[in-house]
C-alpha cells in the first residue's frame, strides 16, 4: 500500500505556491543584539510519495519546495560601531521550485531554528531594516 498526497496545483513538480516574504531575525556575536530583516523565501507544498509498509522496495519521492536561484543582499548594523565589519549578508530566493533537499547547501532538518530566533536575552528589537 502506497500512500500519496497530491493536490491538482502539484501535478508536473510545481511548487503550489512559491516566493513568499518572511521576516528573520539575525544575530551579529560582536555587537550583542539581534535584528529583524525583511526577505524573500519559498513556500509551498510538493507532491510526495511516501509508503506506508517501509519493507517493500518501493522508491521514496520526497520533494521539498525551495530556492531555485538566490541572491545576496546586505544590511547595515545600527549600533555595531567600532567593529571591523557591521553589515550582514543573507539569501533572498527569486525562484522556487520543487526538489529533493540539497544537504550541501539547505538545512533540511525536519525542525530548524525558528525564523525568529534570538540568542540575546530579552530580544524585542523592532526595527526592520532593507538592504544597502
Amino acid at each position: 500500500i502506497i500512500t500519496t498526497t497530491t493536490s491538482s496545483s502539484l501535478i508536473g513538480g510545481t511548487c503550489g505556491s512559491s516566493l513568499s516574504n518572511i521576516t528573520i531575525t539575525v544575530e551579529k556575536e560582536e555587537c550583542g543584539f539581534c535584528i529583524s530583516i525583511n526577505a524573500t523565501w519559498c513556500s509551498g507544498y510538493c507532491f510526495t510519495k511516501d509508503p506506508v509498509d517501509k519493507n517493500l522496495p518501493v522508491k521514496y519521492i520526497q520533494n521539498v519546495c525551495m530556492f531555485k536561484a538566490i541572491i545576496y543582499e546586505t544590511v547595515k548594523i545600527p549600533g555595531c560601531t567600532g567593529q571591523a565589519e557591521s553589515f550582514y549578508s543573507y539569501p533572498v530566493a527569486t525562484g522556487c521550485h520543487c526538489a529533493t533537499c540539497d544537504a550541501d547547501i539547505t538545512d533540511c532538518t525536519r525542525r530548524g531554528l525558528e525564523p525568529s530566533y534570538c540568542s540575546y536575552a530579552g530580544f524585542n528589537q523592532a526595527k526592520y531594516l532593507f538592504p544597502v
